[in-house]
């Protein structure tokens, strides 16, 4: 839509709130640490957002910091055990894959999760079906048939 068919009174100002996971907020200690990064880092951009008396921005960093301080807030640190002999949150599981390929994941809370950077929430459908598993356990799941190579914290 065109800026030009919008009313003046009508700004972001009423931005609906980011919808919460209804999954508990487990966190990594890393995890955490970016959750209150990003708490300092929004209240920084709000300072600045309230010096130039921008109430567009000062709107969305609002509704952002808002999601943030509730997920640091509800954060549950998990510290996973430094003799990892199962899949579980905060391990790093490495995979040799049927087609001759490795891969590792570490299994992390929703917030850290990074497929690409092999950082997968816990809740996906590949950490779900890893977690419990050990050393020399198979998994298949959407298309990728491996084995559990190892472990480690």
């Amino acid at each position: 839509m065109s800026r030009a068919f919008v009313k003046e009174t009508d700004r972001d100002e009423a931005l609906p709130d980011r919808t919460p996971s209804v999954h508990p907020n487990f966190v990594t200690a890393r995890g955490l640490a970016a959750l209150e990064s990003r708490v300092r880092e929004l209240e920084r951009e709000r300072s600045s957002a309230r010096e130039r008396q921008d109430e567009n921005a000062l709107a969305g960093i609002a509704r952002e910091l808002r999601y943030y301080v509730a997920r640091r807030d509800s954060a549950r640190l998990v510290t996973p055990s430094p003799d990892a002999a199962v899949v579980r949150f905060g391990v790093l599981v490495h995979l040799s894959c049927a087609d001759g390929t490795s891969r590792a994941y570490r299994i992390v809370g929703e917030d850290e999760a990074d497929p690409g950077a092999g950082l997968l929430s816990y809740v996906s459908p590949l950490a779900r079906a890893l977690l419990g598993l050990r050393v020399g356990d198979d998994v298949e799941v959407g298309g990728l048939s491996a084995s559990v190579d190892r472990l480690q914290v």
